[in-house]
């Protein structure tokens, strides 16, 4: 009897212990803190309001430079005309852009992660727009290759724009809304081409430039509506700025942040070139600067040889034109556009967003990788095929379908790039790319400018072969971005 009475106060009291203590555990996981990343927050509040109004602002950021872009095609037989220019000299302009433009974005790419995107992208714009205006009073034409260098180094910082949009934006919503940036850039060129048709004829190439000002001033303005990068914030160590940032952002979007407290490392190392070329990096560095090198010497070579080919007549070879002479008293071709070359203009500049659909249908089901790959591999077919004899109409057909796989092949590696690189080095890595770019982009005229006036198959050839070994390349890049979370550091 008194053994079992000893044994009952022993149970009891085990008993008690084990209640004490999973009473304790689970005080313990009641009271632990409720934490958050700013990914887990992009992700919460999701696409609304807010995504809209970055889309329409941010996007248009590709109006003002297809706009500085395509003045180069339409001014180009103007300019020639006026000083007299040799071929080489035409091209040197577009040159000299894209140098400015490839200096300035490696610049502009380690400010933007040392001290935010939205200050390097509001600082470009002001210098861009600073500089187009006083390229329109260019009294002679070294004035005018100095100042068009200096617009070029404005708008090496327009892609930060499309960093901060990447940013902003839910992993899901990225494969469709990043593409749209194509229409932005399709009416940027559409407005200098339709302003070229109704402007320089009348009242001259210099006002054409002023009247192409309009959307930066808007601009600017607007810029105010847009926060700085939430990411970039707590990679900084301005976390309170930040939860300010996504707090005003769920609010427009009406939603709400993730219970708790936002956690994020902050990072001392940013906007470092060596963290490109590390073992993590380095093969993806190497593929995506010559993607972009192929992708911006493709693209700005068709629009170059398309007023190249429509300016000289070029089809089946034949040329036609006026014979002038130059500052030094050497020949020199004059021919400004007439009605019919503003229209094909026109129609294969819609090009631009002919594929939209299929690429955002493409990027989302096969990936960024395969996609880019396909369209590199037939747009070398394409190139190859426009050195087939035909009429004006089979002319525009070519350019128009090329049109649309150089702008595919900009829109996949774009996306890609800002995908690929963490928070800590996203912006450096986009301007190393596009300093690759605009060393397409000063190769370019020199092919579909000074060699197309020699041979046009030579000039075509270049090309197809180098999107060719474009199209290699991309399919040994080691990482797919597809349906993955933005890296806040490497």
């Amino acid at each position: 009897m008194n053994t079992t009475m000893q044994r009952k106060p022993m149970i009891n009291t085990i008993y008690l212990e084990e209640l004490n203590q999973e009473s304790n555990e689970s005080h313990t996981e009641a009271t632990e803190e409720k934490t958050y990343t700013v990914e887990d927050a992009v992700e919460t509040i999701g696409f609304g309001r807010f995504h809209i109004l970055l889309f329409f602002i941010m996007g248009s950021t590709s109006i003002v430079e297809a706009t500085e872009i395509m003045l180069l095609a339409v001014v180009s037989p103007a300019i020639r005309c006026e000083w007299r220019l040799e071929d080489w000299q035409v091209a040197f302009v577009t040159t000299m852009v894209f140098l400015g433009f490839m200096v300035c974005s490696l610049f502009s790419g380690y400010l933007a992660d040392k001290y935010g995107r939205w200050k390097v992208v509001f600082g470009c714009f002001v210098w861009g727009l600073y500089f187009s205006l006083l390229t329109s009073f260019a009294p002679t034409y070294g004035w005018f290759v100095f100042l068009r260098a200096m617009v070029g180094v404005g708008v090496s910082g327009h892609s930060q724009g499309f960093v901060l949009k990447t940013e902003f934006l839910p992993k899901k919503y990225r494969g469709f809304v990043l593409p749209l940036a194509s229409f932005f850039w399709l009416i940027g060129s559409l407005m200098v081409i339709v302003l070229g048709l109704a402007v320089v004829p009348t009242y001259g190439w210099r006002w054409l430039i002023r009247i192409s000002t309009i959307p930066s001033i808007i601009l600017i303005v607007l810029f105010k509506f847009i926060p700085e990068s939430a990411r970039y914030n707590v990679s900084s160590g301005n976390t309170k700025v930040a939860i300010e940032t996504l707090q005003k952002i769920a609010k427009m979007n009406r939603a709400c942040l993730p219970e708790g407290r936002l956690v994020e490392s902050v990072v001392e190392r940013r906007g470092y070139f060596l963290d490109l070329i590390t073992p993590s990096y380095r093969r993806t560095s190497l593929i995506l600067w010559y993607s972009w090198f192929v992708a911006s010497f493709s693209y700005y070579g068709i629009i170059l040889a398309s007023s190249e080919l429509l300016e000289r007549n070029l089809v089946c070879g034949t040329q036609a034109g006026t014979k002038t002479n130059g500052a030094d008293g050497s020949p020199c071709y004059c021919s400004s556009f007439g009605p019919s070359d503003y229209h094909t203009m026109l129609i294969s500049t819609l090009g631009d967003i002919a594929f939209v659909p299929l690429n955002i249908a493409t990027i989302n089901v096969f990936g960024r990788r395969l996609s880019l790959t396909i369209s590199t591999l037939v747009t070398g077919i394409f190139f190859l095929l426009l050195n087939i004899c035909t009429t004006r109409f089979g002319l525009t057909v070519l350019l128009f379908i090329l049109r649309a796989l150089v702008s595919t092949n900009f829109n996949i590696v774009y996306i890609y790039t800002a995908e690929v690189y963490p928070t800590t080095m996203r912006s450096v890595g986009m301007g190393f790319c596009n300093s690759a770019s605009r060393i397409g982009g000063m190769t370019a005229p020199f092919i579909a400018q000074v060699l197309m006036s020699k041979s046009v198959a030579s000039a075509l050839c270049q090309f197809s072969v180098a999107c060719f070994v474009c199209a290699v390349a991309v399919w040994f890049l080691p990482i797919e971005t597809t349906g993955r979370a933005l890296q806040q550091e490497h």
